[in-house]
């Protein structure tokens, strides 16, 4: 079950960048608001790194979100 979500979750987000900034992920995270992404972010829910004062995500951490949030 877990492999096969991993596999959807890839194929649904392969056209998306290997980083990503906060509109992009909020985005491939269904249409949430950027605050709602922020809070994500500041909660430690999804790993992101800073450059400057904006915040890029990988994929393999929103992946590992959703994987996270699937499992509950």
């Amino acid at each position: 079950m877990q492999n096969d979500l991993l596999t959807y979750y890839e194929k649904m987000f392969s056209e998306y960048p290997d980083v990503v900034n906060v509109k992009t992920m909020c985005k491939m995270l269904g249409g949430i608001s950027t605050k709602t992404g922020y809070r994500l972010l500041k909660d430690n829910k999804i790993k992101s790194f800073k450059i400057g004062r904006a915040f890029y995500i990988t994929k393999f951490h929103i992946l590992s979100y959703l994987q996270i949030k699937d499992s509950n």
